[in-house]
C-alpha cells in the first residue's frame, strides 16, 4: 500500500474517530474527572461513597440482576442457536427465528415494560383472565416490579440477542469434525465433550458476557416498571442528579458513572479475549 493509498483509508476512517472521540472518549474522560471534585476541587469523597451500604446493596443487586438474565438468556439462546443451527440455511424455522431476534433483540425500554404491564402488570390481561376464570392472582405482591420482574423482562431481550450473537460459531462447527470423530469410534455424547463443546466454551461464555454487560448498562426499561427505590446503578444515577435527597451531589452519579464504566470494561476485556480464542478456528 503507497504513501496515497495510506492517507484516503486514514481519511475513510476519520468520521468514525470523531464519533468515537465525541460519543465515548468525551462523555468517559468527563465521568473520570467528575467522579474526583467536587464543586471543582478535587476529593476522594465521591469515591469514598462507592463503598456505602447503600451504593454496595445495590451494586449486588444490579449484579444479581445481570448475572442471572445473563445466564437465563445464555441457556435457553443457545438451546435455540442449536435448533437454528441444526436446520438448512434456507429454511423457512431458520429465516424466520434469525429475524425475529433480530428485531426482539432491539425491543427494550419503554414498549417492552408496557407490554408486560399490559400482560402480566396488576390488571394486566392474562392477571385478569386467570383471576377471572382460575381464581389465581398471579400478581401476587408486585413481583414484576421489583428483582424477579427485571429478570423475566430483561431475558425477553436476553434471549435472541444470544441467538444473534452464538451462531456464527455454531455455524462455524463443520460437518467433517464429526464425520472424524464417528469414524474413529466416538459416540455422539463424546463428540459433544471431547470436540464441539470445548471448542464452542469460549464463545458461549463470551456471549453470555456480553449478555452480562448488555443488562448491567439497561435503563429504560427498569426505568419504567421500578416507580420506588433505586435497585440498580442506572436508577441510582437517576435519584443522584434529580432526587432532592441528594441534591447538590451531582458529581456522586459521577462516581457511580465511573463505578460502571470500570465494571464494564472489565467483562468486554474479557469477552474480547474469548472472541479472539473462538476466531481461530471460525476462519
Amino acid at each position: 500500500m503507497n504513501r496515497f493509498s495510506r492517507f484516503t483509508a486514514w481519511l475513510a476512517l476519520l468520521p468514525f474517530l470523531l464519533y468515537l472521540l465525541v460519543f465515548l472518549v468525551a462523555p468517559t474522560l468527563t465521568v473520570m474527572v467528575g467522579a474526583f471534585q467536587e464543586n471543582g476541587r478535587f476529593t476522594l469523597v465521591n469515591v469514598q461513597a462507592l463503598f456505602s451500604g447503600t451504593v454496595l446493596h445495590v451494586l449486588r443487586t444490579s449484579l444479581i440482576l445481570s448475572a442471572v438474565s445473563a445466564l437465563v438468556g445464555a441457556v435457553l439462546g443457545a438451546f435455540l442457536t442449536y435448533l437454528v443451527a441444526t436446520r438448512p440455511a434456507t429454511s423457512a424455522f431458520r429465516r424466520v427465528v434469525t429475524a425475529v431476534s433480530g428485531v426482539l433483540a432491539q425491543f427494550g425500554g419503554v414498549p417492552l415494560a408496557f407490554a408486560f404491564i399490559a400482560t402480566l402488570g396488576f390488571s394486566g390481561v392474562v392477571t385478569e383472565a386467570l383471576r377471572s376464570t382460575l381464581g389465581v392472582d398471579i400478581f401476587g405482591s408486585g413481583w414484576l416490579f421489583g428483582l424477579p420482574g427485571l429478570i423475566l423482562v430483561y431475558s425477553y431481550f436476553q434471549i435472541p440477542l444470544m441467538v444473534i450473537v452464538f451462531l456464527p460459531a455454531l455455524d462455524g462447527i463443520r460437518p467433517q469434525w464429526r464425520e472424524a470423530a464417528v469414524n474413529l469410534g466416538a459416540s455422539t455424547w463424546q463428540y459433544w465433550r471431547r470436540v464441539a463443546g470445548p471448542m464452542l466454551l469460549p464463545a458461549f461464555l463470551g456471549s453470555a458476557l456480553l449478555l452480562f454487560a448488555n443488562a448491567f448498562a439497561a435503563y429504560a426499561t427498569a426505568a419504567v416498571l421500578v416507580s420506588q427505590g433505586q435497585p440498580i446503578l442506572p436508577l441510582l444515577i437517576r435519584s443522584a442528579l434529580t432526587s432532592e435527597v441528594v441534591l447538590g451531589r451531582q458529581n456522586l452519579a459521577f462516581a457511580l458513572a465511573f463505578e460502571m464504566v470500570v465494571v464494564v470494561a472489565v467483562v468486554m476485556t474479557l469477552y474480547s479475549l474469548l472472541v479472539r480464542r473462538t476466531s481461530r478456528w471460525l476462519r
